[in-house]
C-alpha cells in the first residue's frame, strides 16, 4: 500500500494520468485476466497428471472434474508456490488496489466530501487486508490451503472471482456517491475496525496457547483445552490442542462473525438502493456457513471422539444460542 501511495503521488504530480485509470480500462482488464486464468488452470491440470510436484496429487478419471477441482495439492513452479502466488500475492493484494483505484476515480469526479463513504470502506477493507497478511502463516493451515487442490475452484476464483465480484461495492460507490457526514462515517469506521481487532483477538487465542501448550491466561483465566490425538497419513501419532475457552468457547467458528461484521460495514456506506455492492457480504455468509460443515467433517474425521467431545462442549457454529 506505501508502494501505491507513492506510485499516485508521483502520477498525480507528474503525469497526466493517475491509478483511476483502472476503473476506465476495468472490463479490458477483467477479460485479460479471465483468459489468463482459463489457460492457467489448464496447464495446472496437465502439470498435476504428467509433471506433479509431489506425491499430493493424482486424477479422478473425469477430467471435468480435475480441470475443476485440480490434480495437485501443493504444486510448484519454477519454485514458486501456486497456491500461495493466486491466494495472496495476486488474489488478496489485488483486492485491496482495486477499491483503492475506484476510491481514487470517486475522489476525482466528486470531491472529498461526496467521496466519504467510499474512503471509509477503503480504510476498513486495507486494515482488514493487512491483518490478514500480517497473520499469513496462519492463513497457511485453512482448508483454502492444507484441504483445496489448485484448479479452477480455487485459481481461477482467486485470479477472476475476487477481482471481478470481491469488489462490487466499491465501484458501485464511483457512481453512486453518498454524503455520509463525519459522525456517520466515524460510527461505521469504528465498528469496522473493532470487527477486525475481534477477528484477530480470536485468532490469536489459538495461536498462544498451541505455541504456550496451554500454560497462558484467557480472559484472565486458565484456559480449558481438549487434547486430540490424531494419525498422519505416515500411520504418525500427533497431538493437537482444541480451545474451550475464551472465544472458541462461545462458538466453534466465532472469528467468522466479526469477519462477517466488517463485511458489512465496508459494505454499508454503499447504501441500500441496490443489491449489488451486498453481493460478497451475502456471498461471504453463504460460504463461511457452508464452511463450518466441510469443517465438522474434515476435523471429525481427522480427530473423531475428541472432535465429538469439542462439539458437545462447544455446541455453536458461529453464532452463540443461535448458529
Amino acid at each position: 500500500m506505501a508502494s501505491f501511495g507513492c506510485l499516485t503521488f508521483y502520477m498525480k504530480m507528474f503525469t497526466t494520468t493517475s491509478p483511476s485509470l483502472i476503473y476506465d480500462n476495468y472490463g479490458d482488464l477483467l477479460a485479460t485476466i479471465n483468459v489468463f486464468a482459463l489457460i492457467f488452470c489448464l496447464l495446472l491440470y496437465l502439470k498435476g497428471v504428467f509433471a506433479p510436484s509431489s506425491s499430493d496429487s493424482g486424477s479422478s478419471g473425469n477430467p471435468i472434474f480435475d480441470y475443476y477441482w485440480g490434480t495437485e495439492l501443493y504444486p510448484r513452479i519454477f519454485g514458486i508456490d501456486v497456491k500461495v502466488f493466486t491466494n495472496c500475492r495476486f488474489g488478496c493484494t489485488v483486492w485491496a488496489l482495486l477499491p483503492c483505484c475506484f476510491t481514487m476515480k470517486a475522489y476525482e469526479m466528486h470531491g472529498f466530501d461526496a467521496s466519504i463513504n467510499s474512503i471509509v470502506s477503503i480504510i476498513i477493507l486495507t486494515t482488514y487486508l493487512t491483518k490478514f497478511f500480517w497473520w499469513e502463516a496462519g492463513y497457511m493451515c485453512t482448508i483454502d490451503i492444507i484441504l483445496d487442490r489448485a484448479g479452477y475452484y480455487i485459481c481461477w476464483g482467486c485470479l477472476c472471482f475476487i477481482p471481478g465480484l470481491y469488489t462490487t461495492f466499491s465501484i458501485y460507490m464511483v457512481n453512486h456517491p453518498i454524503a455520509l457526514g463525519y459522525p456517520m462515517a466515524a460510527v461505521i469506521l469504528g465498528s469496522g475496525i473493532a470487527c477486525i481487532a475481534v477477528n484477530y483477538a480470536a485468532d490469536r487465542q489459538k495461536q498462544i496457547v498451541r505455541a504456550t501448550d496451554g500454560k497462558v491466561l484467557i480472559w484472565g483465566k486458565k484456559p480449558e483445552v481438549i487434547r486430540a490425538k490424531y494419525r498422519t497419513s505416515q500411520g504418525e501419532e500427533k497431538c493437537s490442542i482444541l480451545l474451550v475457552s475464551g472465544f472458541w468457547g462461545l462458538a466453534r467458528h466465532f472469528h467468522y462473525l466479526p469477519e462477517i461484521g466488517l463485511a458489512f460495514f465496508w459494505t454499508i456506506p454503499s447504501g441500500f438502493s441496490h443489491i449489488l455492492p451486498y453481493f460478497y457480504l451475502t456471498f461471504l455468509t453463504v460460504l463461511l456457513c457452508h464452511r463450518t460443515y466441510r469443517d465438522d467433517i474434515k476435523c471429525m474425521a481427522k480427530y473423531g471422539t475428541y472432535w465429538q467431545e469439542y462439539r458437545e462442549k462447544v455446541p455453536y457454529r458461529i453464532i452463540p444460542y443461535v448458529f
